[in-house]
Order: structure tokens, then C-alpha cells, then sequence
């Protein structure tokens, strides 16, 4: 018995499926030989009534047998419909029989690859910006910053040896070039950040708040002193989440307060040692709004150091985005 049941679990989807209609079918054939019925011509009622039934029965006991067969395929299909390369994970639970069950495992494999490949080609994609903001603040603050500084030399010459009111309008063009000098300067900052690689992760969260508190919005920093070595590439991202949120809330939110907290906390029989940052704000919230290429951005970026993005609404109001960064979990950006 346990020998046939095996021989049955390798047939095929179709084997299956015809096997099940051909045992109905034949159930309802010897039931009809086999039984004291015969048939009028022409049909009497109380015939058509018993074929009618007959027939009812076939057809509810195929459903329920082809249901009862298909229901893992079913589940692939809503498994499949759901599935984001950007949450991974996600797989799907090997049951079923020989043929169902192999399409789930090559699924599941499929899976696997694309995450593989894909976060392989977020990291390439992404050392290559970084490489790029590199070059672009280096010619920012070389080139342009350089020529800047001149021609203000310059202008300073020319206004202290120019009569009035020219001397006003020359020192009014001053002005004018030192704020666009400045404004050149924060870009490559923003490019890239030299205080991130001089003094560390801390005092470039608090160069990156103190920016952002401006024009009406407060951004509150918490920021733990006892943080353990991240690494170049973690650090990296932290930093790259935290900047695209509190950009985001200042363009989109309309908030007044933002929280930004950086903090480290211990492991327990719950899950291991990590690294955590939130950043919440008081805002409009992100409501049912899909998510934009800033966010998916974040996630992608989180994915490569096997961090855990969330983003949510706060408690009471606005928008909580938290990331989890496993201690020693870290791929390298530039692999």
C-alpha cells in the first residue's frame, strides 16, 4: 500500500488530474450498470431526476477532488503576486505532491537567484554613485570652489580701489558670488560627506541634523556614545537613510519636529546585537501614497548590509522610518 501511495505522489500534475476525473467517471458508470436502473425512450421524469443527480454528485465530487489537488498551486499564485524583490525572504512551503511540489521548489530557487542577482547589481549600481557624488564634489569644491574664491579676490580689489556707488554694487556682486560659494560648498558635502570619513559616523548624524533645522523644521538628535565599529560600508548607508529621510520630510511632510536617534542595542534570546536608527517626524504621514524612488532607494541600500528598513506611520501623527543594522552582518558596498 505505502508502495503505491509513493508510485501515485510521482505522477505528474496531469496523470493526477486525469486519474481523479477518470475514477468519478467510473464510479458513476458501474454505479449506473451496476444498479436496478434502466432508461426509457422517451426519458421518464423520475429518470431524468436520478441522471440529473447522478450527474450533480460527479460534478461536486470532481470539484472538490480538483480543489483539494490545486490548492498549492493556488497558494504559489497568490505567493507570486505579492512577492518584492526588496522585502526578501518570502518563500513559500514545500507541499503537495511529486509535480506541484517541484514547481514550488524551482520557485523558490527562482527567488533565491533573482534576490542574489539583484542585490549584486544594487551593490555595482551603487558603488558607481558613490564613485560618481565622489568626483562630482571633488571638481564641486577644486574646480568650481577654487574659481569662485578667486574671482572674489578679485572683486575685493576692484571695490576697494572703485569710487561710489560703484564700490556698493561691486561688494553687492560679492555678496551675491559668496552665497552661491556657499550654497556649492553644502552640495558637496551632501555629495560627499568628508566629516563621515574624518570624524565617524556621530558627527556627521549631527553636521546632517543641524543642516536640516532650518526654515521651521527642528530636528532633535539622540545619538548613543557607545556605538561599537560599524564599518566603512554600514556606516555608509546609516548615514545615506538618515540623509534621504530628513530630505524627504523636508520637502513632503510639512512637519515641525523631527526626532533623529541613533542607538545601540544589546542582543537577547530575541535576535541579535544591532544598531538602530529612527527618524520620526510630525507631518502629514506617508497615508496610502505608493512608495517613491527616495524610499526604495533606502531599501535597496539597506538590503546590501542586511539591514531592515520600516517605513510606517509615527505614533499619533507623521511618518517613523527605522532601520536595523545586525552587528557583523554587513556586506561591502564595493564588492
Amino acid at each position: 500500500m505505502g508502495g503505491m501511495m509513493r508510485e501515485t505522489q510521482r505522477l505528474s500534475l496531469f496523470w493526477r488530474i486525469f486519474l481523479l476525473n477518470a475514477a468519478v467517471v467510473t464510479v458513476a458508470f458501474a454505479f449506473l450498470m451496476l444498479g436496478p436502473f434502466t432508461v426509457s425512450a422517451p426519458v421518464l421524469l423520475t429518470e431524468a431526476a436520478l441522471l440529473s443527480g447522478v450527474l450533480v454528485v460527479m460534478l461536486v465530487a470532481n470539484a472538490g477532488l480538483l480543489r483539494l489537488g490545486l490548492a498549492p498551486l493556488e497558494r504559489l499564485a497568490r505567493t507570486m503576486s505579492t512577492v518584492d524583490l526588496l522585502r526578501p525572504g518570502h518563500r513559500l512551503a514545500v507541499t503537495g505532491r511529486s509535480g506541484i511540489a517541484d514547481l514550488i521548489r524551482s520557485f523558490n530557487t527562482m527567488l533565491d537567484r533573482l534576490e542574489a542577482e539583484r542585490a549584486t547589481s544594487a551593490a555595482r549600481a551603487l558603488s558607481a554613485q558613490e564613485a560618481e557624488r565622489k568626483r562630482i564634489a571633488q571638481e564641486l569644491h577644486d574646480e568650481v570652489g577654487q574659481t569662485l574664491t578667486a574671482v572674489l579676490l578679485e572683486l575685493k580689489r576692484v571695490a576697494d580701489h572703485a569710487p561710489e556707488p560703484v564700490s556698493g554694487e561691486v561688494r553687492q556682486v560679492q555678496e551675491t558670488i559668496r552665497n552661491g560659494l556657499d550654497e556649492i560648498r553644502r552640495i558637496a558635502r551632501r555629495l560627499r560627506p568628508g566629516v563621515l570619513e574624518e570624524l565617524g559616523l556621530s558627527s556627521a548624524l549631527k553636521s546632517l541634523a543641524g543642516e536640516f533645522s532650518t526654515g521651521g523644521l527642528t530636528v532633535r538628535r539622540n545619538i548613543d556614545g557607545d556605538l561599537p565599529d560599524l564599518g566603512q560600508d554600514a556606516e555608509l548607508v546609516l548615514y545615506r537613510v538618515a540623509q534621504e529621510s530628513l530630505t524627504n520630510t523636508a520637502r513632503h511632510s510639512g512637519a515641525r519636529q523631527v526626532s533623529l536617534c541613533l542607538s545601540h542595542v544589546p542582543g537577547s534570546a530575541a535576535g541579535p546585537a544591532e544598531i538602530e536608527l529612527r527618524i520620526r517626524d510630525d507631518g502629514a504621514g506617508v497615508g496610502a501614497a505608493p512608495e517613491g524612488a527616495g524610499i526604495r532607494g533606502m531599501r535597496e541600500r539597506a538590503l546590501l548590509i542586511g539591514a531592515d528598513l520600516n517605513v510606517g506611520p509615527a505614533p499619533g501623527r507623521g511618518t517613523e522610518i527605522r532601520l536595523r543594522v545586525p552587528l557583523g552582518g554587513e556586506e561591502s558596498i564595493n564588492d
